[in-house]
C-alpha cells in the first residue's frame, strides 16, 4: 500500500457518510414525478452522473431517456431534497488517511459523479481538495462506469497506471477505474452485498474506512 504515488477517492461513501441522504432523496425525487426507485437502486448505481440515472430508469420504464426538462425537474427536486438533509459526516479514518499520504508525497484526487457546486467549498474546507484535485459530473460527458473520469484523474496526476490506486465503494465507481487500468480498493460502506464490488473486479475489499485506514496509514 506503501507504492503509490497518486490516489483517487470516490466522494459518496468513501470521503462522507451520505449515500443515506442519496438514497432518500433519490427515491423521494422520483416519487414525486410517479416512478418508483427503490433503497438499492441508490447504492448500485452510486457514481453515475444524475441525468445518466435519471435515463437509465426512463429507458427501463419508457424505452427512452428523459427529455431536458424531466431531466431538470427530477434533479432539481433532487437537490431541493439535498438542503433538508442532516449534514454528512466524515467517514472514520479518512481525513487523517488523506493527510499522511500528503505527508508522504502521495497526490490526491477526488472523482465525483456529483456536481453541486457547495461540494467544492466543502471538500477544499474539510479536505484541503482544490478544484485541480477534484474530478466531478461536471467535467465528464460519459461518466460511471465509462473510465472516463478516472482517466481525466490520472492524465491531471501526471503519474503512470500502475503507481496509482482508486478508493471505491459503489459498482459503477470499480467498473470506471477497472475499466481505466487501475488499481482498485474497494471499501464496502454501503447496503449492498460485496460480491457487488468483487464481481465488478477490485482488487481489495474493506468492510470499513476504519480498517482500510488503520492498516494503510501503518504501512505508510
Amino acid at each position: 500500500m506503501n507504492r503509490f504515488k497518486a490516489v483517487f477517492f470516490d466522494m459518496d461513501g468513501v470521503l462522507y457518510d451520505s449515500m443515506p441522504n442519496h438514497e432518500f432523496t433519490w427515491c423521494h425525487s422520483f416519487a414525486d414525478y410517479g416512478i418508483t426507485f427503490n433503497p438499492e437502486d441508490a447504492y448500485i448505481n452510486e457514481g453515475r452522473t444524475g441525468k445518466g440515472t435519471i435515463n437509465l430508469v426512463f429507458n427501463k420504464l419508457y424505452g427512452r431517456d428523459a427529455t431536458d426538462a424531466e431531466v431538470a425537474a427530477i434533479y432539481g427536486r433532487k437537490t431541493e431534497l439535498m438542503k433538508t438533509c442532516p449534514v454528512a459526516p466524515m467517514m472514520t479514518g479518512m481525513k487523517e488517511l488523506v493527510e499522511a499520504l500528503r505527508t508522504k508525497g502521495v497526490k490526491t484526487y477526488v472523482v465525483t459523479g456529483s456536481k453541486q457546486p457547495t461540494l467544492m467549498d466543502k471538500l477544499w474546507n474539510e479536505y484541503g481538495f482544490d478544484r485541480e484535485h477534484i474530478v466531478c459530473g461536471a467535467d465528464v460527458v460519459k461518466g460511471k462506469p465509462d473510465p472516463e473520469p478516472y482517466l481525466i484523474a490520472l492524465w491531471r496526476s501526471g503519474e503512470k497506471k500502475e503507481d496509482c490506486a482508486v478508493v471505491e465503494n459503489a459498482p459503477m465507481g470499480v467498473m470506471s477505474a477497472k475499466a481505466a487500468g487501475l488499481f482498485t480498493i474497494a471499501v464496502n460502506t454501503g447496503k449492498l452485498e460485496d460480491h457487488y464490488l468483487t464481481d465488478n473486479g477490485c482488487d481489495m475489499l474493506y468492510g470499513s474506512t476504519e480498517v482500510m485506514c488503520r492498516e494503510w496509514i501503518a504501512d505508510l
